[in-house]
């Protein structure tokens, strides 16, 4: 496979690609030693490396991890440890994060732009002309025989008058800021204004919260966002079941409205109302790929758009927006430009996910609300860390874990967890729906380590009330026994 000679028609430079990848973020990744016999081309309009990288998921957890050494130092009366908190340096903190994920970007941009041969980097905005043709702009088009979307997804602003003629930040670019903002209103109340609350809220901000719904993080399992809802109330200033009517800047900060007439000054606004498919930027109807009414790219099993040769994977294309889910997809669309006669299909059931709040939250699998709905027989067991060893240590009151399974098969149909370290605590149960484990076979067909705070997991699995006999337990090695 090679590149063609750029050629000029009509006046535009044209040049034909095998492969090219809008985005250089999950997409970045295909692009590697199986393809060194394709031209590739990569197209990035903006920072190079994606929303995870630069804007999301590494920078937010390098605040999170300062953020909760903050809030425990003003919790260790309970323990009779005297730590307190004093103060959050906020420059050396971004500059400590910054100066290690800006090299980061900026060599991936360099490998791309100056490294294999067989890559070319565009640094453009990209619009379909037809199916395989991407005007770049600036009389410049490239034409491929295969292409794949990977542009993310980019914060979403909710109509609200006033909105556009105030400074409002996002998670794109809070978190670049140059002081700490004394008061901070947040709109929204998913995941990101929960990490964003905590990481202002334990460095000193006082944070005020606004929300349509009557809870926060409401797509979680419905104990789990009330306890945190309770948690929340406890710290910040939080409006569940509203909505801004104005905003308008007041001097140095802003003042907004709700729709009960109640108002709120802050220093700084934080839009953390969702995120929205690039999608929209891109003309895909002048090459015939097919979105759904949200935007989202309709994809098949194998990641293929609505045109065989057009994949799609991420934000762009799945509404989980999670970066371990756009590197699978990653994967599976590299090995199926590779070998279209055996194509793979990224697993897309069990899909866990966290947030790095305070207390932290993890979920995978169905919530008992989900499990209601679905008709099936189903058992539940909420197991709370202060009935544990580890959560006597901690003096925790707050947190827990909650697990769903089929009485029938002991199989696990959900976990949710609430508490620290709640993301580690989560895997060996999404390793047991991954791989088909029973709840036998892990609670009891192996050693648990007393007293660490994973017996919280134990307990829980312990206390599903399931059909299955002892006997179902996995052998266990001759001469051994638990």
């Amino acid at each position: 496979m090679i590149s063609r000679t750029p050629t000029r028609q009509t006046g535009l430079v044209t040049r034909h690609f095998d492969l090219a990848i809008l985005g250089s973020g999950s997409g970045n990744s295909i692009a590697d030693e199986r393809f060194a016999d394709w031209s590739v081309a990569i197209v990035e309009e903006g920072v190079f490396g994606g929303t995870c990288l630069n804007r999301g998921c590494i920078p937010t957890k390098m605040f999170v991890y300062p953020a909760d050494l903050a809030l425990a130092a003003r919790h260790g009366g309970v323990l009779g440890v005297h730590t307190h908190f004093d103060s959050a340096d906020w420059v050396a903190m971004r500059d400590r994060i910054f100066a290690r994920i800006d090299p980061i970007s900026a060599g991936g941009r360099e490998w791309r732009a100056d490294g294999a041969e067989h890559v070319t980097l565009y640094e453009r905005h990209a619009r379909f002309v037809d199916p395989h043709t991407i005007d770049l702009g600036e009389g410049e088009q490239i034409t491929a025989d295969r292409i794949v979307l990977a542009t993310g997804s980019r914060p979403e602003f909710p109509p609200v008058p006033g909105l556009d003629e105030v400074e409002a930040y996002t998670s794109d670019t809070i978190m670049r800021i140059d002081a700490l903002p004394e008061r901070l209103l947040i709109l929204g109340g998913g995941v990101i204004s929960a990490e964003f609350a905590h990481i202002f809220s334990a460095f000193g901000t006082q944070v005020t919260i606004v929300n349509r719904s009557p809870l926060l993080l409401g797509k979680e399992d419905h104990d789990v966002a009330e306890r945190f809802t309770e948690v929340a109330q406890d710290r910040w200033e939080v409006h569940l079941g509203r909505l801004v009517s104005t905003i308008s800047r007041v001097g140095d900060g802003v003042r907004a409205e709700l729709d009960d007439g109640t108002v709120l000054e802050a220093d700084a606004v934080l839009v953390a109302t969702g995120r929205r498919p690039n999608s929209d930027l891109l003309d895909l109807a002048a090459a015939g790929v097919e979105v759904d009414e949200n935007g989202v790219v309709v994809v098949d099993e194998h990641q293929r758009t609505s045109l065989a040769h057009i994949f799609a994977l991420g934000d762009v294309s799945n509404p989980w927006q999670l970066k371990h889910v756009a590197n699978a997809e990653a994967r599976a669309v590299a090995h199926n430009l590779l070998h279209p006669e055996q194509l793979l299909s990224p697993e897309h059931v069990v899909v866990p996910s966290a947030v790095f709040t305070n207390p932290q939250i993890a979920s995978v699998g169905m919530t008992e609300r989900e499990a209601e709905a679905s008709g099936l027989r189903f058992t539940m067991k909420r197991q709370a860390y202060g009935d544990t060893a580890y959560g006597w240590a901690m003096e925790d009151k707050t947190s827990f874990a909650k697990v769903i399974a089929d009485p029938g098969t002991g199989r696990l149909l959900g976990a949710h967890i609430l508490g620290p370290q709640a993301s580690n605590l989560i895997q060996p149960l999404i390793q047991m729906m991954s791989l088909g484990q029973s709840i036998p076979d892990v609670s009891r067909g192996q050693y648990w380590i007393h007293p660490a705070m994973m017996e919280v997991v134990e307990n829980a699995l312990l206390g599903l009330e399931i059909d299955v006999a002892a006997e179902h337990l996995t052998a266990q090695p001759e001469g051994r026994t638990l």
